[in-house]
């Protein structure tokens, strides 16, 4: 594991983001609540990002906002891929990683497909467990990790301040 002060703190941040966001239902008009939400936090502050929603490995939400490139939809695919196999955020991954490993060196799995960075969320349903993913790309990893968060609270009606990542 990555054992710098910041990683081990934000590790056990999302940690507790994960067991806070859970949805009493989800389907593909949540999805598309989520996707308009995760738009509208980027549009307000200017920035353009890939977004994909997906539930039981089906793509029900997918934008691509001006200013992004085919390269951002690939960084979305590979990120998704690695939350739905792991069902942990791809960030919480790449952070629990031993300190030069990869996924590739790790578990054997093809960095061309999967991606240890931030930026795609498990959707998590109570009583059923991970049914989706919520995954932006186009920022810094924390950064697309933090949007993806803040707009699933406002859904699942958490206040984020609680396990907010720094």
């Amino acid at each position: 594991m990555n054992n710098t002060p910041d990683a081990v703190s934000d590790l056990a941040i999302i940690v507790r983001q994960e067991e806070l966001l859970q949805f009493n239902a989800f389907d593909n008009t949540t999805a598309w609540l989520l996707g308009e939400s995760i738009k509208r936090h980027c549009e307000d502050r200017n920035l353009a990002v890939t977004i994909e929603i997906r539930l039981c490995r089906q793509t029900v939400f997918f934008y691509a906002m001006p200013g992004t490139s085919p390269n951002n939809a690939d960084w979305a695919r590979r990120k998704r891929n690695t939350t739905e196999l792991q069902q942990r955020s791809s960030y919480a991954v790449g952070l629990a990683l031993p300190e030069g490993e990869s996924l590739e060196t790790q578990s054997g799995l093809p960095l061309r497909d999967y991606a240890h960075h931030g930026g795609s969320v498990p959707i998590r349903v109570k009583h059923v467990g991970c049914v989706g993913t919520a995954t932006i790309s186009g920022l810094p990893q924390r950064e697309d990790h933090n949007i993806v968060v803040r707009a699933m609270s406002e859904l699942v009606g958490v206040p984020l301040t609680a396990f907010q990542l720094p």
